[in-house]
């Protein structure tokens, strides 16, 4: 995705800021925090999650990967990321969650999507670390603070177009890994939330 490097924010704007999701632009200010002398402009953003106040220079906004949310016609181009079926991932651990950091701070929404693509995946075949998990969770309320103002719906309206997405690929329902000898169709559904308890 190729942004405007032009920055030219207004007061309500929804913005995206990589380490927080989307974020509602409050103004600018001119203050001197380092007590220099000489006052610097910033954004005054507030994160539509839980409404923390962030200050960032204006001079560093694109260095910082601050940004317009995803627009509605590029939602698409997102359900292929996310609907893209076994995608591969590094098997070493500290190899696959530092890929996965970079790809967090780049504050591209597209990767941020592969990010929550590959671990939901992982998670399905096997239990994630406690970090992969705080990472899952993360990168899955960004990319969901991004898609509500594109689609202009609920949170769980947009929660539910991840989930769908999700489930075109790497989350096909019934798609589980079979290491036990399958059980008689007719009870089926009786043990299906029971199949993953041991999965390694």
């Amino acid at each position: 995705m190729d942004y405007n490097c032009h920055v030219d924010f207004k007061k309500d704007d929804i913005v995206i800021y990589p380490q927080h999701g989307a974020c509602k632009v409050k103004g600018t200010k001119k203050q001197d925090f380092f007590g220099t002398g000489k006052k610097e402009e910033y954004l005054i953003l507030e994160t539509i999650i839980n409404e923390m106040t962030l200050r960032v220079p204006v001079a560093k906004l694109k260095e910082v990967g601050v940004r317009p949310p995803v627009s509605r016609d590029e939602l698409e181009d997102l359900v292929a990321v996310l609907s893209k079926p076994d995608p591969r991932v590094p098997s070493n651990w500290s190899r696959r969650f530092k890929n996965h950091q970079e790809k967090l701070k780049s504050g591209d929404v597209y990767q941020v999507a592969e990010v929550v693509r590959n671990l939901a995946a992982r998670n399905r075949d096997a239990s994630l670390s406690a970090a992969e998990r705080t990472m899952y969770e993360r990168a899955r309320t960004n990319l969901i603070s991004e898609i509500q103002p594109a689609r202009k719906c609920t949170k769980e309206e947009a929660e539910e177009f991840l989930n769908q997405a999700l489930e075109k690929g790497v989350l096909k329902p019934g798609k589980t890994p079979a290491k036990k000898a399958a059980a008689p169709k007719k009870v089926e559904e009786d043990s299906d939330d029971f199949n993953d308890e041991d999965d390694e």
